[in-house]
Order: structure tokens, then C-alpha cells, then sequence
């Protein structure tokens, strides 16, 4: 099996910064992909940044310029920096690997159980 963690998240005044951990462990062959979604209350999960093995990058437009993603493929993490940040960030953020655990196996998609962010005076 696969585990996904995240960390990082906290209560920050606006205009602040965090920086979000990803890591994953288990049966792992490859991390094809990373990325980090979030959810704030009552809205639907969304894509806010994604790295692939090849470290081509994906941003939404409402966080570009000030998050940045990052991984280390020999150390199955990942990060996002978040940057200037704005009450409209504040949600639970999600970490989700596209890993394969063997030459054999279809890669599969793995979520974390997700870390809060909270962005207010």
C-alpha cells in the first residue's frame, strides 16, 4: 500500500507564508505526479498546483506568482510554497501521488487525509 502525508498547514495573517510537506511511503515503484488540491467549506475540490516526474509544472491562475511546487523524486516528497497569502486561500489542502508500485501495476492515484490552512487577522 501506499500512505500520503501532508504537514505544514496553520493559521497565518494575510500577506504571510507557508510551506506545505507532502510525503510518500510504502510500496513504491515511481511518483509519476504530484499535486495539491484544496477545499474550502461548502466549495468543490480544486487544482492548485502539479508536478510531473519531469518537473513540468501546473499552476491556477488564482495562485500564480505566489505558490510554487516542488519535489524530490529520490525522496518521494513534494512541497508548496505559498506566498503572499490571502483569506480566499484559507481551505484544507490535499496531497494526491500518481505512483506506480511495480512494473506490472497500472499507476494509481493516492490521497493524504488533507492539512488545514487558515488565512486571517
Amino acid at each position: 500500500q501506499v500512505q500520503v502525508v501532508e504537514s505544514g498547514g496553520g493559521l497565518v495573517q494575510p500577506g504571510g507564508s507557508l510551506r506545505l510537506s507532502c510525503a510518500a511511503s510504502g510500496s513504491i515503484l515511481s511518483i509519476n505526479s504530484m499535486g495539491w488540491y484544496r477545499q474550502a467549506p461548502g466549495k468543490q475540490r480544486e487544482l492548485v498546483a502539479s508536478i510531473t516526474s519531469g518537473d513540468t509544472t501546473y499552476y491556477a491562475e488564482s495562485v500564480k506568482g505566489r505558490f510554487t511546487i516542488s519535489r524530490d523524486n529520490a525522496k518521494n516528497t513534494g512541497h508548496l510554497q505559498m506566498n503572499s497569502l490571502k483569506p480566499e486561500d484559507t481551505a484544507l489542502y490535499y496531497c494526491k501521488c500518481n505512483a506506480r508500485r511495480s512494473a506490472l501495476r497500472t499507476p494509481a492515484d493516492y490521497w493524504g487525509q488533507g492539512t488545514q490552512v487558515t488565512v486571517s487577522s
